[in-house]
């Protein structure tokens, strides 16, 4: 039954079936037993998968369906949505990969119990991996959807969706004590803060409005990781005052930096407090509408100071001869009108009712596992997911990924302030003893990221919702290093609210620098001497309204390196971002001088991505050479150190390409001679490719067949591009077929079988409009089929390839054939028209389509010397190295 929860749409049920779609159009109209819809819309319909499956089998359409896109299909169409659907499978791959005994003992019954038990085998690998807690409501995603009892600070809302607990569908499977944990199932007593929380140790006592009222509260109650804080806080009363001095006790003297007790007009905002010393708490552990305790704005586990914090006052608070607040007489009582968040942890132990409609899914996501890895298997469906919805995410390349890991060099404490998918803490080198920590505004990703590191390496993961700069989860933290890739041209950053922040030690940036805010919130989080590296639009190097920012982080030591990547790099591929290396100034040099690097001339000729070897080379070779000496001898056209005293002038303008001198062209003259020489010969071969004079013919009509049917009926077969391979191998791209280039793209590493090519193959794009189809040739054959590319490998005795190729390419052929959306036109190659021909008669056609072909590539090989020439004979004439005459 559950199995019919799990919906497919009509596009769907062709990737099963291996059909096109109006296939199964005709299939709802000729069959009256097909499965009637079960959602969607009346022009969108979904169906039941397992119906659907029964149906195929039943008609001979289907011998059996691939594991993995069962489990796809499954994932996709999950009632609660894809992102639940991936978060509860995570959770149950992590289970699988550290217990997996466990996992085999709780799915040998049914699904009901399979989800009664899930919850506590969960909370078990979960707590101390990622510091889960246990939900009460929505996917499992720590955000508003997490459920009352998780985020719900005081009042109703947190007994709202803890009355029923295992609730009916455990009591009918005569399951008792589902959850396995002492009072989750039992009678509550008198106390609401026990109705969301996983297990009696973790505030299990605190009440409705307590001082641990909601669970994952930065510090102590969360950060920490441990189910045994604070379990034996178990009087229920509901706002207990702590007998003990030790983790819950009120401060018994004013904190250091306190306000005075009369509330200033800008009281600084407390999201951000430092370490406690710090903490602007009332002197009594009285209750808030928030419910959070004053100690626990910090962890004492990750509160490693190392240096004072220095908070700058609001206007009219009275300080002392050196400047620093004086202490208060008095303690103040935090105005209402500045609340203080608690950090919401980004996951959350999903409950056996959530949990039931995924146990179709999870039973196969185990048997995936078993084939492939848990980790295997979570990273393949999470790459389906984000490449289905590439407009939703901001991704960061794995090469960029790793590029950036390697400048911040080996660490044992890292952050990642705005974590999206993960991918900047993945490609961190593992270290005994590492703590990942990581934050994103967005729960799905935040809780997504949390399960593949927990996935991919032994490290602690501490993950967290919330914005990071309003509502900082880990404001005690001081990193080894950071990694960042913050979201660009940010007006709504909180720069009202965060006016008298302690973080903006280089200066209060302007409402149009957010990419500023990003880098000084990145230095409050590090060690001394800790490297952050963050990915920075080029812009934020030359700003005018960011320049005294840029100028004290120069002067005071703590911006390294700006380098220049190419163009394509990374979203938006249209201009060269830039890297930005800083370390926390433990000292200021005598000295100091700054790396820029160019790497610009990495760039590739399409959008398959630049050079990242040669990029990788570039930077890191710089980069360890600077800091191993303090200073660059000059690179022409690629990197120099400069020092800081020539960069501080009106513009403080830190790109790269503008300190840098030109590469050197002493053999300009020479190089440009070549290029002139291979243009001239390349436009004699065009001149002797060019087609002769075209003979008259009447209108031919053929008997016509389409590729959909030539597949069917074995002439040739199909295949799609991946999402991935084994081996690091040359990728054809889309762009790579349209441009006529070289295989330009890169895919990343998984189990996934990557579809190669083989010389004769003929390659169809299916996005961008335009009649292109290529012949692989034995330059290209082995390599690997990119996305959004068909695959048609025709039958030599049967097929042509030339012939194939040239008639695909018909402008008709491909208006008929093509559907469109309001901003891009896509292929059904299925539908493509062919005539019938012998085969001697497709040969005929195919030696001069051949023909056409190698006089379109001496074209565009001409095209390019010609650019290239115009260009350095520009290049030559302005920079003196080519005489006008």
């Amino acid at each position: 039954m559950q199995d019919n929860a799990t919906e497919v749409t009509a596009a769907g049920i062709a990737r099963l079936a291996g059909v096109g779609r109006a296939a199964v159009s005709n299939w709802r109209r000729r069959h009256a037993d097909f499965p009637k819809p079960v959602g969607g819309t009346e022009t969108s319909p979904s169906f039941a998968l397992a119906e659907v499956e029964a149906w195929l089998r039943k008609q001979g359409k289907l011998a059996e369906v691939p594991l993995r896109e069962r489990v796809w299909q499954q994932l996709a169409g999950h009632p609660e949505g894809p992102l639940t659907a991936l978060v509860h499978t995570g959770c149950v791959l992590l289970l699988i990969h550290e217990r997996p005994t466990v996992w085999l003992d709780a799915s040998a019954g049914s699904d009901a119990r399979l989800a009664a038990m899930l919850p506590g085998a969960l909370e078990k690998v979960l707590t101390p991996r990622v510091g889960g807690v246990r939900g009460r409501g929505g996917a499992g995603v720590g955000g508003a959807g997490a459920g009352a009892g998780v985020r719900a600070g005081a009042g109703a809302g947190v007994a709202a969706g803890a009355g029923d607990g295992v609730n009916a569908a455990f009591r009918r499977a005569g399951v008792s004590g589902a959850f396995g944990q002492a009072g989750v199932n039992g009678p509550s007593h008198t106390s609401v803060g026990n109705a969301g929380f996983a297990s009696p140790g973790v505030n299990s006592g605190s009440g409705a409005a307590s001082v641990n009222s909601e669970p994952g509260s930065a510090g102590v109650n969360w950060e920490s990781g441990s189910a045994d804080v604070n379990s034996d806080l178990t009087v229920p009363a509901v706002n207990p005052e702590p007998t003990a001095p030790g983790v819950n006790s009120a401060p018994t003297q004013p904190a250091v930096n306190t306000s005075s007790s009369a509330p200033a007009v800008n009281t600084p905002p407390t999201v951000h407090n430092e370490p406690p010393v710090h903490n602007e708490s009332p002197a009594h552990n009285a209750p808030t509408s928030h419910g959070q305790s004053p100690v626990h704005n910090a962890s004492a586990v990750h509160n490693r100071p190392t240096r004072p914090t220095v908070h700058s006052p609001a206007p009219g608070t009275p300080t002392s001869a050196a400047g620093t607040p004086s202490a208060p007489t008095t303690p103040a009582v935090p105005a209402p009108a500045t609340p203080t968040p608690t950090p919401t942890p980004a996951l959350t132990t999903p409950t056996g009712p959530q949990l039931l409609p995924s146990v179709p899914l999870l039973r196969g996501a185990a048997e995936l596992a078993a084939e492939i890895g848990a980790r295997q298997t979570f990273e393949f469906l999470l790459g389906r997911h984000l490449d289905a919805n590439p407009r939703q995410y901001t991704l960061t390349p794995a090469e960029l990924a790793g590029l950036m890991a390697d400048l911040a060099g080996p660490a044992r404490t890292v952050l990642d302030p705005a974590c999206g998918t993960g991918a900047l803490l993945r490609a961190v080198d593992p270290r005994p003893g590492q703590e990942l920590y990581a934050q994103d505004s967005a729960p799905e990703l935040a809780a997504l990221s949390t399960l593949r590191l927990a996935l991919h390496s032994r490290a602690t993961v501490r993950a967290a919702v919330g914005d990071t700069l309003r509502a900082d989860a880990h404001p005690g933290l001081l990193a080894d290093a950071v990694l960042c890739h913050p979201p660009f041209n940010e007006r709504n950053w909180g720069h009202d609210e965060l006016a008298y922040d302690p973080r903006w030690e280089y200066g209060f940036p302007a409402r149009t620098e957010s990419e500023l805010a990003w880098v000084q919130h990145a230095l409050a989080r590090l060690t001394d001497g800790g490297t952050a590296v963050l990915l920075m639009p080029p812009a934020a190097a030359s700003r005018r309204s960011g320049r005294r920012i840029r100028a004290d982080l120069l002067r005071r030591g703590a911006l390294r390196a700006v380098a220049a990547l190419p163009v394509g790099a990374a979203p938006p591929y249209n201009i060269p971002l830039h890297l930005w290396v800083l370390r926390r100034p433990d000292r200021t040099p005598a000295a100091p001088e700054v790396l820029l690097v160019d790497t610009g001339r990495f760039a590739g000729e399409a959008r398959g991505g630049p050079d990242w070897e040669a990029v990788r080379e570039a930077v890191l070779d710089a980069w360890r050479a600077f800091a191993r000496e303090g200073r660059l001898a000059e690179r022409p056209g690629l990197a120099r150190s400069v020092p800081v005293i020539e960069l501080l002038d009106d513009d403080v303008d830190l790109a790269p390409a503008r300190h840098l001198p030109p590469a050197a062209v002493a053999d300009g003259a020479e190089q440009l001679t070549r290029v002139r020489e291979r243009l001239g010969a390349t436009l004699r071969l065009t001149a002797d490719l060019t087609p002769p004079p075209a003979d008259p013919a009447p209108p031919a009509r053929w008997p016509l067949t389409t590729v959909g049917e030539l597949a069917r009926g074995g002439a040739l077969v199909m295949r799609t591009g991946g999402n991935g391979g084994h081996a690091r191998v040359p990728v054809l791209t889309d762009h790579d077929v349209l441009a006529g280039t070289s295989p330009s793209g890169t895919l990343p590493e998984s189990e996934e079988e990557a579809v190669l090519t083989e010389p004769g193959d003929v390659v169809v794009p299916v996005l961008g409009g335009g009649a292109v189809a290529r012949v692989i040739d034995e330059a290209t054959g082995g390599v690997a089929l990119g996305r959004n590319l068909v695959l048609l490998r025709p039958d030599r005795t049967a097929l042509d390839p030339w012939f194939l190729a040239g008639f695909l390419r018909g402008t008709a052929n491909n208006r008929q054939a093509s559907s469109y959306a309001s901003t891009a036109t896509r292929l059904d190659v299925r539908r493509l028209h062919l005539p019938r021909l012998p085969l001697e008669e497709q040969r005929r056609y195919g030696a001069r389509f051949r023909a056409l072909d190698e006089f379109e590539r001496a074209l565009r090989h001409a095209s390019r010397l010609g650019e290239q020439l115009v260009r350095g004979m520009y290049d030559g004439l302005t920079d003196g190295t080519v005489a006008p005459d």
